[in-house]
């Protein structure tokens, strides 16, 4: 599908495709509850970062799902959060014997994101298998390492957003780097299509793709989002917002403009290049009450 075909996606457009409503009255379970399985003990930053993104955008309810090597110092990191303790790994990955833990956070949950900070290849794939069957009306994102689960499923039963950047998208597809970065949108329609999936190629030009052969882009941001954890802000991001009710490619849609927004915002105040991405989820927050002013 050529790109001409692709709706635009920027602040724009999305004031016609309005979040769903939150009444004054709404309390933190209207608001929607969120997991996260996410941190390690090499990367525990990443669940952190993906959490205040999350409850920046809206979600009413957060749990961490991480490495139990981590999990105290994850509880006062984020206040917050209820934190679940998963064994783990000699290679620090999530143990597959301590999913059960999360069935029945999981099964109450009204997203779920996976995959930021997590390693180990091979443990992370089998753990975020064993958990898909628990997820099958529920909007999933899968992130970073958990993407790798395409390897061992031909499709998805469930609702899946996947968020690769153009080297990830070449790892899972097989395809060179380059010719995803020279032709996104053939690169997002064709996995969208072999996996049953939403999947959003991100970069300069970020394309969304649905299964049905949906396309949209956005082009805005700076090279300043190009840094440590700004990823794990906007899988947070996406999550929190389709755990307040909004279904996948809008949340996806809405995510990718609010972290482009807030890396703009941040350039203008600070500099296009240094700033962390700590301080992206409250700068998404202020550009959604821009958007929704």
């Amino acid at each position: 599908m050529p790109a001409s075909t692709a709706r635009t996606i920027d602040p724009v457009s999305l004031r016609g495709w309005p979040l769903p409503a939150l009444d004054d009255t709404a309390d933190k379970e209207a608001r929607g509850r969120i997991v996260l399985v996410a941190g390690s003990r090499e990367i525990p930053g990443a669940a952190v970062l993906a959490a205040a993104a999350a409850l920046r955008v809206g979600a009413g309810k957060l749990a961490i799902a991480t490495g139990a090597s981590v999990a105290q110092q994850m509880a006062f990191a984020m206040p917050e959060a209820r934190v679940i303790a998963l064994p783990e790994t000699a290679a620090g990955g999530f143990d597959v014997s301590g999913a059960g833990l999360l069935e029945g956070v999981l099964q109450r949950a009204q997203a779920v994101v996976i995959g930021p900070g997590l390693m180990d290849d091979a443990g992370t794939r089998a753990f975020v298998a064993a958990v898909l069957p628990w997820l099958r009306q529920t909007p999933v994102v899968l992130d970073a390492l958990a993407m790798d689960v395409v390897a061992d499923l031909e499709r998805f039963q469930q609702p899946v957003l996947l968020t690769p950047h153009a080297g990830e998208m070449a790892h899972l597809t097989g395809a060179s780097k380059e010719a995803v970065l020279d032709d996104p949108a053939s690169a997002a329609l064709e996995a969208a299509r072999r996996w049953n999936a939403v999947v959003a190629v991100k970069g300069p030009r970020t394309v969304i793709a649905a299964p049905d052969g949906q396309l949209w882009q956005h082009e805005g941001g700076n090279c300043g989002l190009a840094t440590s954890g700004s990823g794990d802000t906007l899988a947070g991001a996406i999550g929190g917002l389709a755990a307040r009710g909004a279904e996948l490619t809008q949340a996806c849609a809405w995510g990718v403009v609010l972290h482009a927004q807030a890396g703009e915002q941040l350039a203008t105040r600070l500099g296009p290049v240094g700033y962390l991405a700590r301080e992206i989820p409250a700068e998404m927050l202020a550009a959604m009450r821009k958007l929704q002013g």
